[in-house]
């Protein structure tokens, strides 16, 4: 397995260059990555004591730094010791530049700006952290999305992470034996997805959960002909309401909110489609 040292230098939080680096690491293997991670790099004396500690462990340099002066002598430096040094944003900024004919402005960490954005999407966490796992559906009507499932369908990780793309998102469990109150079928503003997945991998995940609670797995919860009777039931109310079903069973968290997200698009034109 070939080791890489990875240099991340970013004058704002680097989460932006977090997440480009994860998605190219992505497309190789059997690669051993040490991340060191610069965040909040703004002084040429900051700079400094990090170029020590990439000439010690020399490899691939990504940064996002817009002060012309440190980024030059990032290049500068990392040149003359035989380092390749990568800006990812500019490509897009020069296009954007040429395009909107205007020379970007040199200002760190600009995204993170305290805006109404910002402000609603911190709405959005608390709301959903306030309707898990069916909690306060009295208020379900203020939400933007509502996400039912059986147990361990990614209903609550998925909410969280649509809250932080600035969505009002409640849950609920389907459960048989305690059907939901009739307000989730009259709901008006919320759209209702039903995820769903196959009842050997909700099996499997539920084992699992047994077993890092220290609980025995001989009950009903992972009986294969009651977990079968489950996804059916669920599947069943999804059909009979209309709601736009997801198959969780090969998706990631990531890839499930964006279909939630290509469906709440689609909706809002007009052009709403069933998925799975």
């Amino acid at each position: 397995m070939m080791r890489l040292h990875l240099h991340l230098l970013s004058d704002s939080t680097g989460e932006t260059l977090e997440n480009i680096a994860k998605a190219a690491l992505a497309q190789f293997d059997d690669v051993e990555v040490l991340r060191h991670f610069w965040p909040m790099v703004r002084s040429e004396t900051h700079l400094e004591r990090i170029l020590g500690e990439i000439a010690q462990n020399p490899g691939l340099v990504i940064f996002t730094l817009v002060n012309p002066e440190i980024r030059r002598t990032l290049e500068t430096r990392c040149r003359a010791i035989g380092l390749p040094a990568v800006a990812p944003l500019d490509p897009v900024n020069h296009a954007l530049s040429s395009m909107l004919g205007q020379e970007m402005k040199a200002r760190p960490g600009r995204q993170h700006t305290l805006d109404a954005a910002y402000f609603a999407r911190v709405d959005a966490i608390q709301f959903t952290i306030a309707h898990d796992d069916g909690v306060n559906w009295e208020n379900w009507e203020e939400a933007d999305i509502l996400l039912a499932g059986v147990s361990r369908t990614s209903k609550t990780p998925t909410s969280i992470y649509l809250a932080n793309r600035g969505f009002k998102v409640a849950n609920i469990p389907i459960v048989p034996e305690s059907p939901p109150p009739s307000t989730l079928f009259a709901l008006k503003h919320p759209m209702v997805v039903g995820l769903t997945t196959s009842p050997e991998r909700l099996i499997q995940v539920r084992r699992n959960r047994l077993l890092s609670l220290n609980q025995q797995d001989e009950t009903s919860y992972v009986e294969h002909e009651a977990v079968q009777r489950e996804v059916a039931y669920a599947r069943r109310m999804f059909a009979d309401n209309g709601w736009p079903v997801i198959d969780v069973t090969r998706r990631s968290i990531e890839e499930t909110a964006a279909a939630i997200i290509t469906l709440c698009n689609e909706r809002a034109t007009g052009s709403g489609t069933r998925a799975e």
